[in-house]
């Protein structure tokens, strides 16, 4: 008995779930993949006991199969094939041999039966949520950047997603920035807030298309599904509070300026390559229809670049991370950015012209 399948068909469903297995774990098992072969599909599932991915890729014939095998060389034994291969696959016991061409490879495998499959909470779902899937990925994208990685307060560790009657609103941050994001829903639910994992968001970034094919998210207790076509992602939630942002966001400012977002772009990076490379600090001092850039390091060295802008407001000497406007200006595509400030030491609002969707909070940094 074998199982006949197109190296190219399988390949690309290898590559999405992969990223969620670790290579070293102290469950062996969740090095593996677990593959159920049935009627006409072969379906592939990976897990890390935090998130679950699975989808299913067409085979030839009807032969079952059900095991698990190492993601890792799976994958890179059909990398290393040449394209329109056919592979077999060929269960024993206790391995599995993969064929194609001339080519043998003989692996262990690990029993189907002990695989920690993730199931859909019980009961039905309290959300359900359709969004195409291009405008979600492009929401995640402007604020995934600022959450934060493996702080203490777990719960930064995270997207907030908050569905408030009509709008779906997405928070990103690590105390020391905001990104903020909001979009209008065809249909009105209850409120619900959860924070997603951030290895969610990462993975679920590669996963979403660039059309606007359906995407359907069903909220569960504890639990997020999201459902792609052929592709199934389930996550935990992360249990906890998420900070109150609308009291970090700056609700008015005094003194604000318009500039194109490339020239302020590459401007900063310059600037940058001077900064302490741990502080990454950099002044921006603000005059009368002029925008100074400053950094210095611990060698006494100095980069400065002046931009000429549309100003009249206070004169302002303020200090900011570098590093955290730089991210946002790549993360953005509108032509044009609004920067707002109150005074010298308040935090920096980075905004849309005409567009009240999405806001950036930088906190400022003593220089």
């Amino acid at each position: 008995m074998s199982i006949k399948i197109d190296r190219d068909a399988l390949l690309k469903p290898l590559v999405s779930v992969s990223g969620i297995v670790e290579r070293r774990h102290t469950l062996p098992i969740l090095s593996n993949l677990l593959l159920e072969a049935k009627q006409d599909k072969l379906s592939i599932t990976a897990t890390d006991l935090e998130m679950q991915i699975s989808l299913s890729v067409e085979k030839i014939g009807d032969e079952e199969l059900s095991t698990t095998i190492s993601a890792k060389k799976l994958l890179d034994i059909c990398r290393s094939l040449p394209e329109s291969s056919e592979i077999n696959l060929i269960p024993q016991e206790g391995r599995i041999q993969l064929k194609a061409g001339k080519s043998r490879f003989n692996l262990q495998t690990l029993p189907a039966t002990d695989y920690p499959v993730m199931t859909s909470a019980p009961g039905s779902a309290t959300t359900v949520v359709r969004i195409g899937q291009n405008k979600l990925k492009n929401l995640f994208k402007k604020v995934e950047f600022a959450m934060a990685q493996q702080d203490i307060r777990y719960y930064l560790n995270g997207l907030l997603f908050e569905i408030n009657e009509n709008k779906i609103n997405l928070v990103g941050t690590d105390g020391h920035r905001l990104s903020f994001i909001t979009t209008t829903l065809e249909e009105s639910y209850e409120k619900q807030e959860l924070i997603l994992p951030r290895k969610t968001v990462v993975e679920l970034c590669k996963l979403l298309g660039d059309d606007e094919s359906e995407l359907v998210i069903e909220i569960r207790a504890g639990q997020i599904k999201f459902n792609l076509g052929q592709i199934k992602l389930i996550s935990k939630i992360i249990d906890g509070k998420f900070p109150d942002y609308s009291r970090v966001i700056p609700s008015s400012s005094l003194n604000s300026f318009t500039i194109d977002r490339k020239s302020i772009l590459f401007s900063m990076q310059r600037v940058s390559i001077l900064s302490y490379e741990k502080l990454r600090g950099i002044r921006l001092i603000l005059n009368e229809n002029n925008l100074k850039l400053i950094s210095t390091n611990n060698e006494q060295e100095e980069a400065e670049e002046e931009l000429e802008i549309d100003y009249v407001g206070d004169c302002l000497d303020m200090g900011f991370n570098v590093t955290y406007i730089i991210d946002v200006l790549n993360n953005i595509e509108n032509e044009k950015i609004t920067f707002n400030f109150t005074n010298a030491s308040s935090s920096c609002l980075i905004t849309i012209p005409d567009n009240d969707d999405y806001k950036y909070v930088v906190m400022p940094m003593r220089i």
